[in-house]
């Protein structure tokens, strides 16, 4: 699915209203706490000195789920040894990455045109983002 190209390309934060129907939408009813519990379980994975939980801003772009990202720093360093990837990158940029590798490690586990879809769209969407190099590193 190719996302409609804009001028500003900035996913949005989803408001406190619309946050109990983002999960769902993004990963699916049925693999929902499997994939919140996987996209947390990446980000301790990938930035062990500086995640330690807390809340998660959801982000959606052009009316679609996007991604979630922590918000307990505004940056975060991520060392992961799968890629070789070794950097410091935003909140946002983090997220990205751990929803790229949730979404790409889930779709192998199950069948979902959801799963594949949502990979699709951050990929996409990611192409475009300032930090794309070091997202792209990071999970390539």
């Amino acid at each position: 699915m190719t996302m409609p190209t804009t001028d500003h390309h900035t996913a949005s934060i989803v408001p406190e209203d619309d946050r109990e129907r983002f999960l769902p939408s993004l990963f699916g009813l049925p693999l929902l706490i499997v994939a919140e519990n996987a996209v947390y379980s990446f980000m301790e994975r990938l930035s062990p000195s500086d995640y330690g939980g807390g809340f998660w801003n959801f982000y959606e772009y052009a009316g679609q789920p996007l991604f979630m990202a922590p918000t307990s720093r505004p940056r975060f360093r991520i060392d992961n040894q799968i890629t070789e990837y070794s950097g410091e990158v935003s909140a946002e940029a983090a997220g990205i990455i751990a929803t790229l590798f949730t979404f790409s490690h889930l779709s192998f586990r199950y069948e979902s045109d959801r799963l594949v879809d949502g990979y699709h769209r951050l990929y996409d969407y990611s192409t475009r983002h300032p930090e794309a190099r070091a997202i792209f590193a990071a999970i390539d």
